[in-house]
């Protein structure tokens, strides 16, 4: 079962990544990100995407080192 669960989340990272992909070579236009008084430097829309995604990949797998689950004993 371990080698199935393996191949799916393989499978939807290879989504993932093919979508950033293709996305990233429709959209060249660059922008930039604005936030209060911070301004990024102008990147490619499929460049800020993927940066964002991995961030987020990075920041999910951490999160429950964070939080651990209560065991209950039954």
């Amino acid at each position: 079962m371990r080698v199935f669960a393996n191949f799916v989340s393989s499978l939807i990272s290879a989504i993932w990544v093919s979508a950033i992909a293709i996305f990233s070579i429709q959209n060249i236009q660059l922008v930039s990100v604005k936030f209060v008084f911070w301004q990024s430097i102008q990147i490619p829309v499929g460049v800020l995407l993927a940066i964002c995604a991995g961030i987020g990949m990075i920041l999910g797998a951490f999160l429950p080192l964070l939080w651990p689950r209560n065991k209950v004993d039954y």
